[in-house]
């Protein structure tokens, strides 16, 4: 089970850096990389999903200019609003 969240981890890292534009591709890595270690495997698992999210639409998020209530708003979601790069 630790092979499985050590690789899992490694994954979610390398889709958090190459996501397609350089500014989400830093803000978006570097939050990973700071709480990646700190989250369980159900915190992976929304993690992953949290990265299936577009780039604009995280960027919203972040921005606070997105509605949350038309999604779940998980402790990924929570951790990345209050997130300072």
């Amino acid at each position: 089970m630790n092979n499985y969240i050590d690789n899992l981890r490694k994954r979610l890292i390398y889709r958090s850096q190459y996501r397609g534009t350089k500014e989400m591709d830093r803000l978006i890595g570097s939050f990973v990389k700071k709480y990646i270690h700190e989250f369980n495997e159900h915190d992976l698992k929304n993690l992953e999903i949290f990265l299936n999210i577009d780039d604009d639409t995280l960027y919203k998020i972040y921005n606070n200019q997105f509605e949350i209530s038309s999604i779940i708003e998980t402790k990924i979601i929570k951790l990345f609003k209050n997130y300072i790069l």
